[in-house]
């Protein structure tokens, strides 16, 4: 079983019934894989060589979700490149990878430089230029033909997709035909996808939206795209009859900053997936309060995608486990571990660790990252956590990320909790600074709701009152707009770096 044949079990289900909607276009199940099927066809023609690599650069539009379809149709490996990734980072990723096709939306050629791939046009935005290659013309000239399904081992790739690059040199993560199955199963299991299913796809499908595209499509459900996550849309496609949808907590904090987010109905809705960050007590009281019980979270890396944990709607109801990132997913092992690899014991504090079947098969050309980072079929997340009685999982922040604050552990997600109960406070984040006294220092940056006053004195106090002196910041910094990535993640060290070098200057 190779994770294409979930679409193909889909369409079976019901071939005119509609697959993918995009604004005013949609597209039957026979249709997209009629599409799929001639540009794998097309993919083929282009490079016969098995498990060759097709790069994808693209916002969320149907032509991307045909790209990405049709790579694995063909048996050959998605390279995914997010075209809000920066010139030289998109250009490592390629040069990493050597696809020999990428695939582009028109308004992304500029975003990268293809090398010896052969480009071709994903959707285009205005006639088509001498020499363009263009995904429609190819399924065109394929239409009709459909290739044999690949025939792949469990531990053949399938995607290469990069690590963040927040911490460090991005890294290239080999996902498998293993890999990806477990995802689906794990989807299937903890979220239910059905023919009624219609799941908006607004953040980006390079990253975890991506890993919701086939667990809808299997079971004959309908995914809605949007080609970019502005707060507007997402909410007129909540109450158009969008069933759930999975965001970082950015885009969620926007929605709920919507003039009438509370008044408007969202009939369809349940489940909204948040993940990617932490998300505040008060941000997920706000949302349950204007969306319903519909909030969920899930816990996951590109080293094991997405789905690591899962938490549902209803453990919300209970406060215990607003700061929970749920139970592990069922086809993991989740364990918590010390430094000397002992497993330990409920409500120990150590490193999260995972095993099983959703584990990558290593980081690309890099054997000795992949032997630090997985020992004895362990995945070693770099998260701290704890895992209480009852099974649920409670993330404390990453390793390195931990401040060593005059001999005290210092976790940053703890002081951006207290932080953000502030009702001034619209997002923050905390970070240690070398300090000659403390070894490091806490300091913290906060980006304020309009109009809020800026009183770093009275957040000092407020934080203070619920954490003690130890944990309070030092210093906290009011700057107007966090550094985000391509994802919407606020980028620690990069707001360390903005407050630091400022101060230098």
């Amino acid at each position: 079983m190779t994770p294409i044949e979930f679409l193909y079990r889909g369409a079976r289900r019901d071939p005119q019934a509609v697959a993918v909607g995009f604004h005013a276009e949609a597209l039957t199940y026979a249709q997209l894989v009629r599409r799929v099927d001639a540009l794998a066809a097309a993919f083929k023609a282009i490079d016969p060589t098995p498990q060759s690599r097709v790069g994808v650069c693209g916002f969320n539009t149907p032509e991307h979700l045909v790209a990405l379809l049709a790579t694995l149709a063909a048996g050959k490996v998605w390279v995914a490149l997010n075209p809000m990734n920066g010139r030289a980072e998109l250009d490592s990723f390629i040069a990493a990878t050597r696809p020999s096709i990428i695939v582009a939306d028109q308004d992304c050629l500029d975003r990268f430089t293809p090398g010896a791939a052969k480009v071709i046009v994903g959707r285009p935005k205005d006639a088509p230029k001498d020499g363009d290659a263009r995904l429609h013309d190819l399924i065109a000239r394929h239409d009709g033909e459909a290739l044999p399904h690949p025939d792949l081992a469990p531990d053949d790739l399938i995607a290469l997709k990069f690590t963040g690059g927040s911490t460090g040199k991005p890294k290239g993560v080999m996902q498998t035909v293993r890999v990806w199955n477990t995802v689906i199963a794990n989807q299937l299991l903890c979220v239910g996808f059905d023919s009624t299913t219609r799941h908006l796809i607004a953040s980006p499908i390079t990253h975890g939206s991506g890993t919701y595209v086939l667990p809808t499509l299997s079971q004959g459900g309908r995914l809605e795209l949007i080609e970019r996550a502005r707060a507007a849309d997402v909410l007129d496609a909540f109450e158009q009859g969008a069933t759930g949808s999975f965001l970082p907590p950015t885009v969620i904090y926007n929605l709920l900053a919507e003039p009438g987010v509370a008044e408007r109905r969202y009939p369809g809705l349940k489940h909204l997936i948040y993940a990617g960050a932490p998300m505040r007590v008060d941000q997920i009281r706000a949302a349950r309060r204007a969306f319903g019980p519909v909030l969920e979270t899930t816990f996951g890396q590109t080293e094991s995608p997405q789905i690591i944990s899962f938490q549902r709607a209803v453990d919300f109801d209970d406060d215990a486990n607003l700061e929970s990132v749920g139970r592990a997913a069922p086809l993991n092992r989740v364990e918590i571990m010390d430094a000397d690899g002992h497993i330990l014991p409920p409500d120990t504090e150590g490193e999260i660790v995972v095993k099983g079947d959703i584990v990558m098969k290593g980081y690309l050309d890099l054997s000795d990252e992949t032997a630090k980072t997985i020992v004895d079929g362990w995945l070693h997340t770099g998260d701290m956590g704890v895992i209480d009685g009852r099974g649920h999982l409670f993330i404390k922040g990453r390793r390195r990320e931990v401040i060593i604050s005059g001999g005290f552990n210092v976790y940053p997600a703890d002081v951006e909790g207290a932080l953000g109960r502030h009702p001034s406070v619209k997002e923050c984040v905390a970070f240690g600074v070398e300090d000659e006294k403390w070894g490091e220092r806490v300091e913290a940056a906060v980006e304020l709701h309009d109009g809020a006053p800026a009183d770093m004195a009275a957040l000092s106090a407020f934080v203070r009152e619920q954490l003690g002196p130890i944990k309070t910041p030092k210093a906290i910094h009011a700057i107007a707009a966090l550094p985000r990535s391509p994802v919407g993640k606020v980028l620690r060290g990069e707001a360390k770096a903005l407050i630091h070098g400022a101060a230098r200057r």
